[in-house]
């Protein structure tokens, strides 16, 4: 394999010819280079015709997802899977054999996850989480479950209230424990959640505290006093805009009914109302929210 074309990865190709069965795309040197060379067919990879669209000429630069076909040839494909190599991903286990269990990954081949790679057994219908690998043997991708191990403590170049991306992984009697960035383990404490979670989702979150176990405290609203208003101010303004201009929720409205629409405390909402009186963007009174 080229190392300019990656296994698992989206990798910048150039179309050099159109066949019968799609286009072969070559690793994207210099446009005059790959097209003066002749040995390049050792290093090609077909994209098949179901991708190819008619804006898409020989000589483009396209991006692609590079995997293999049930012949263990790679391919390319413009349909990107839930997951690249060495991520996460929440799966639904489509197919099981002997050896493994096939998951649905958002491609017309399902990835295989290896009976050794499984915390428990799979079963047609389960939805799990998994991580994209590479296997060192097969040289294919597969998926693994025990994910443990790939997950690091060193997480002391985080600072508080950054910006991150988590996926909730699993229900724990203290909360929701969240893979963060791909990489590190986080927990969103119950106490702390203003809205549905459930396993699989995908969230903007922000980091709260950096424990010395190097696991992550996690919260879904910005850190600080000024943050939480700012942040509960736009949700406000936003639902607003999308509600023409009005909203039927005061200081007195119930706090369920609060998290369930505005997906904050009724203490945020409060203060988030308040700030936005005071900044001349809304008029409140018995009946609700109104946008000026």
């Amino acid at each position: 394999m080229n190392e300019k074309i990656i296994l698992g990865e989206i990798n910048t190709l150039l179309i050099k010819r159109d066949t019968d069965h799609g286009f072969f795309l070559v690793p994207s040197r210099t446009k005059e280079e790959i097209c003066e060379q002749s040995d390049t067919e050792a290093y090609e990879v077909l994209l098949p015709n179901a991708y190819i669209t008619d804006d898409m000429q020989v000589g483009d630069e396209i991006e692609v997802f590079i995997y293999t076909d049930s012949e263990d040839r790679l391919v390319a494909t413009t349909d990107y899977p839930k997951a690249l190599i060495n991520e996460f991903a929440f799966v639904k286990v489509v197919d099981v054999a002997p050896f493994g269990a096939f998951v649905d990954i958002g491609l017309p081949k399902h990835l295989l996850v290896p009976n050794n790679k499984q915390k428990n057994k799979f079963h047609v219908g389960d939805k799990r989480i998994i991580r994209v690998v590479k296997d060192d043997k097969s040289e294919r991708l597969i998926g693994i479950e025990k994910i443990t191990s790939f997950l690091s403590s060193d997480t002391k170049h985080f600072k508080k209230n950054q910006e991150i991306k988590v996926l909730v992984i699993s229900k724990t009697p203290l909360g929701f424990k969240v893979i963060v960035d791909n990489n590190y383990e986080g927990m969103i404490y119950s106490n702390e959640v203003y809205c549905k979670l459930f396993t699989g989702d995908t969230k903007k979150a922000y980091i709260k505290t950096i424990r010395e176990d190097g696991k992550l405290d996690i919260s879904l609203q910005p850190i600080g006093k000024n943050a939480n208003k700012d942040a509960g101010s736009e949700k406000i303004l936003e639902l607003l805009s999308k509600n023409n201009g009005f909203l039927p929720y005061n200081y007195k409205s119930e706090a369920e009914d609060i998290t369930n629409v505005f997906n904050m405390s009724k203490k945020n909402f409060k203060s988030s109302l308040t700030l936005l009186i005071e900044s001349n963007k809304i008029s409140l009174d018995e009946t609700g929210i109104k946008k000026l």
